[in-house]
């Protein structure tokens, strides 16, 4: 952190710390503004910058289709097999059998826990697959009933899904939306899809689904420790993460590095509002002022 001493603003990435110890030293050292250049802020001490004066900014929305789209990549990848019949492939394997087998997502029961931005766009892509659409948030979107989607309980998005995104913000009340006793809730053989927050499930949890064969598969492209070894190379190293190891050992689990984001146009549009963000500071907009701020919301 010293390393900050002289600037008045540091800039963050979805991974990084900034709890109230760190936020006190970049205070001490100077800085006035942190600015995320991510939407995700559940490593920021949001208080903790409000006691200590520090604006804080994110790129709320750079490529919403961008995430949807990964999220489909990774549903098509855990049903269809991709990256192991790919593999087999290229080691001249052209056999069939029934590790391979998937199933139509035409006519199945496909569930979206969460209809912001990015959730609203997924189901318009869902409803192209002639899917049933069902859906679980606190606020139901007007465009997701206008495209077919019904809104449901959770219980009851757990029972009637084939296919089950997790499209929620990770928040208090979405930590381990899927753990031990929401597993006897699922539907028996349920894909499940998780390009969110690895928060929003209990890693052993959903391993344990998929040994009793609960979970069918799992698409994911975030994991709940991810900060100590995504956007890192550990291909010569030893992996002290056992949960990690078996998820990356399991023939019924793809996982990616947090990817979810990575386009062009999502890049471009996150460093313009990232630059913005930092020069709306200078121009004077600070704390509750600043347009893209996530100071907890003011009383």
């Amino acid at each position: 952190a010293t390393f900050v001493a002289g600037y008045d603003a540091v800039c963050l990435f979805v991974n990084d710390t900034a709890n109230a110890s760190a936020i006190q030293t970049l205070s001490a050292l100077g800085v006035k503004m942190i600015a995320n250049r991510c939407a995700g802020f559940d490593r920021v001490d949001t208080k903790a910058a409000l006691a200590y004066g520090v604006t804080l900014a994110r790129v709320p929305a750079y490529s919403p289709y961008a995430v949807a789209e990964m999220a489909i990549s990774l549903l098509m990848g855990v049903n269809r097999k991709i990256a192991r019949a790919s593999n087999r492939v290229k080691m001249a394997n052209f056999s069939l059998d029934a590790g391979l087998l998937g199933v139509d997502i035409h006519g199945k029961t496909v569930g979206v826990m969460g209809t912001g931005k990015i959730g609203q766009i997924l189901c318009k892509i869902i409803t192209g697959f002639g899917a049933n659409l069902i859906c679980y948030d606190v606020f139901e979107a007007d465009a997701v009933k206008e495209m077919g989607g019904k809104y449901v309980s959770k219980d009851e998005i757990f029972e009637q899904s084939d296919i089950l995104f997790l499209m929620m913000p990770l928040i208090p009340p979405t930590k381990h939306t899927i753990n031990d006793d929401m597993l006897d809730k699922l539907k028996p053989g349920v894909i499940l899809i998780n390009s969110s927050r690895g928060g929003l499930v209990d890693t052993k949890s959903v391993l344990k689904g998929i040994q009793s064969g609960i979970i069918a598969g799992y698409g994911a492209d975030v994991y709940e420790n991810e900060g100590d070894y995504f956007f890192q190379d550990w291909s010569a190293r030893s992996i002290p993460d056992p949960t990690l190891v078996a998820l990356l050992g399991n023939n019924n689990v793809l996982l990616t590095a947090h990817q979810a984001f990575f386009t062009q146009e999502a890049v471009d549009a996150i460093v313009n509002v990232t630059i913005d963000n930092l020069k709306q500071y200078q121009e004077g907009k600070i704390m509750y002022d600043h347009p893209n701020t996530f100071l907890p919301p003011q009383k």
